[in-house]
């Protein structure tokens, strides 16, 4: 029986090219737009484009906010996309400081308008990077990004980036011209990832197949 993976569906960003990609990795997909919907799926993903402020109004307003968090308390697997993975964090400082959802602690900033050379560079990062190891991370063995390599490339659109309290909580960076990418993050049962795996061929989808092996 195929484990099924609940989209959150909360009107931000399109959500075909998750469905599609999971279904291609194996699992069964609902979108999931209430608390009820949500507390029956095995596992959750929380995609999204856009501002941090409009993406956590929107999960206000549909009542979404605290099913989400008792949803992780229950230790089940949860995974955040591009905006869902900087909603994960505590604030974002995109256009003012916003409460994000307060399950990773840290938070939101933009990416350094200068390179390594302190020449501007263009904001949004859009584009293949590569993915590296965190400092004092050795592999990543027993999480989403198992059974890739240090340096697969991955999809990339965004202009903030999350920058976790604790380095340990950072699963893979990227380097866009020398500002470092918190690209994956984890924090127990919570996963992100800042590219969009939907987008990023081969590597996606083992990243999307690991997510649904899950327990």
């Amino acid at each position: 029986m195929k484990r099924i993976v609940g989209i959150v569906d909360y009107g931000v960003g399109n959500l075909y090219s998750v469905a599609q990609a999971l279904e291609h990795a194996g699992a069964g997909v609902r979108l999931v737009s209430t608390a009820e919907e949500l507390r029956r799926a095995d596992l959750l993903l929380l995609p999204g484009v856009g501002s941090f402020e409009a993406g956590m109004r929107e999960l206000r307003e549909r009542g979404l906010v605290v099913p989400i968090v008792e949803y992780v308390h229950r230790g089940k697997p949860f995974l955040g996309i591009c905006l869902g993975m900087q909603l994960l964090f505590e604030v974002s400082e995109e256009f003012g400081e916003h409460a994000g959802l307060g399950l990773i602690p840290g938070r939101v900033t933009a990416i350094p308008p200068f390179g390594h050379d302190q020449r501007s560079h263009k904001i949004p990062h859009i584009g293949w990077n590569g993915l590296t190891l965190p400092s004092g991370r050795e592999n990543w063995q027993g999480t989403i990004l198992q059974g890739l390599s240090p340096g697969v490339s991955a999809y990339f659109v965004h202009s903030y980036t999350a920058l976790p309290s604790n380095p340990n909580h950072r699963l893979a960076d990227c380097d866009y011209d020398g500002c470092c990418i918190s690209a994956a993050v984890q924090a127990d049962n919570v996963y992100g990832c800042q590219f969009h795996p939907e987008k990023s061929g081969d590597s996606g989808l083992r990243i999307l197949k690991n997510f649904v092996s899950l327990n």
